[in-house]
């Protein structure tokens, strides 16, 4: 067997998802970076569910809310 072969043979599942890997980054980089895509912050509308649920969670962190305590 050829040294390219048996490298294929030993190493294509490497291969293969490092290089699968490779494109999906590079293609939401692209995406990421497409200008056209981009919202300017004035026609940015946060969903109410979204961002209350964020807040919620960065003012109280990981801590138990008040009466949520199990028994």
């Amino acid at each position: 067997m050829s040294k390219l072969r048996s490298f294929w043979h030993n190493y294509k599942v490497l291969i293969v998802m490092g290089s699968g890997l490779g494109m999906v980054h590079w293609g939401w980089y692209s995406i990421k970076s497409n200008p056209l895509l981009k919202k300017s912050r004035e026609e940015y509308i946060p969903e109410p569910g979204i961002s209350l649920g964020l807040s919620v969670l960065i003012f109280y962190g990981k801590k138990p809310l008040k009466g949520s305590e199990s028994c």
